[in-house]
């Protein structure tokens, strides 16, 4: 992910959960492993915001005997990064956090070996980028924009119905977007854009003319979600904090981030997602084993823990994004299911961002120069 609503005090609000029937506290181990008997410390690289709080690995430590080291590495794309740069010398034993706008580059990079585990049934959105057995989704959400409801009043400024409404003048200096080069929201909003536009009642242009006209629009770029959303964007919590400026009234972030919003703002938000059909890019993020790890049994059954429905049933206000798992949804309480959007995402394989995304992230350079 990306982006976090709140504090990591606020994370730690959830902390404190049961385990009780999900693991067992004997772990086998393969060949790769340790001996019996040793103390197993199995080593995780994930991202920045990652939110599984330290008393729930403690919990889970307890539970199966496996120590946990947590290292962060930035966002998605700085996972994998690290995990690409360690490769032939793997130092984690477990990744968390590549989703499926970096995927296709960790496949054929061969970074990942078979899971063996048997899963719950997966919702139809965290299974439908991906179908083998090299990684498995543990949540998502969808990437679209957000706006202030008190600047986009239906009479002054009325509800955009398409991405070119915002190349017009009410929007001029007021749209906030992630570098998509810096940010893993603003490479999914890019990719999302390339497939919207192609698929567009107007054959003549593309998402590179749409990027020129933000361009010339003074869109506000930033590099990361974080000074798009706290600092710039009127419409969220970043009002309360120090250096909030409120230029922009629609920022690019998830689809659910209204309902956060209101989840922590007692049922009440100024924040809409804009439900564009085909606007919007489903963002999976999974779990996977590199080739080379030496505790994939450990490995195994943290996945499996972090799979199972007493743990991946609390991803939104864990992680804040949609547990992977079939039958969950977001929670009614506090307006959260009600303020987010479940939109019609564009579609947009691993494999073809794979096969495209240098041209698009360069096509993207030349637009906003």
């Amino acid at each position: 992910m990306k982006m976090k609503i709140f504090s990591l005090a606020l994370i730690l609000m959830f902390g404190s959960v049961a385990f009780a029937g999900c693991i067992g506290p004997e772990v086998s181990v393969n060949e790769n492993d340790q001996l019996d008997g040793e103390p197993t410390t199995l080593r995780i690289l994930s991202y920045d915001a990652f939110g599984i709080s330290d008393e729930m690995l403690d919990e889970f430590t307890s539970q199966t005997g496996i120590e946990v080291s947590l290292s962060r590495a930035g966002d998605a794309g700085g996972v994998l990064a690290t995990a690409l740069q360690t490769q032939n010398a793997p130092i984690h034993d477990l990744i968390l956090g590549i989703d499926n706008s970096y995927l296709g580059a960790a496949l054929e990079a061969g970074l990942f070996q078979p899971i063996e585990l048997q899963t719950g049934s997966l919702a139809a959105r965290a299974a439908a980028p991906y179908e083998g057995n090299l990684v498995v989704p543990f949540d998502y959400g969808s990437v679209c924009i957000n706006y202030d409801s008190t600047y986009v009043d239906g009479e002054n400024v009325t509800v955009p119905e398409s991405l070119w409404d915002f190349t017009g003048e009410n929007w001029t200096g007021k749209v906030a977007v992630q570098n998509p080069r810096t940010s893993s929201p603003g490479r999914s909003f890019l990719i999302a854009t390339t497939d919207y536009f192609a698929n567009d009642a107007d054959g003549d242009t593309d998402y590179t003319d749409w990027w020129a006209a933000m361009n010339a629009n003074e869109v506000i770029v930033t590099d990361g979600w974080t000074a798009a959303y706290e600092t710039h964007y009127s419409g969220g919590y970043g009002q309360w904090y120090d250096g909030f400026l409120g230029d922009a009234h629609a920022v690019v972030s998830y689809c659910h981030s209204p309902g956060v919003e209101a989840f922590f703002g007692g049922n009440w938000t100024t924040s809409v997602a804009l439900d564009i059909p085909g606007a919007s890019f489903a963002q999976v993020e999974y779990a996977g084993i590199p080739v080379g790890a030496g505790e994939t049994a450990a490995a195994t059954t943290f996945i499996e823990w972090l799979l199972s429905p007493e743990i991946n049933s609390q991803m939104p206000t864990l992680n804040y994004m949609f547990s992977a798992l079939d039958g969950y949804d977001l929670p009614e309480t506090d307006g959260y299911r009600h303020h987010s959007a479940n939109p019609t995402d564009a579609e947009v394989s691993p494999t073809e961002i794979s096969a495209n995304i240098t041209d698009w992230l360069d096509e993207w350079d030349t637009a906003m120069a």
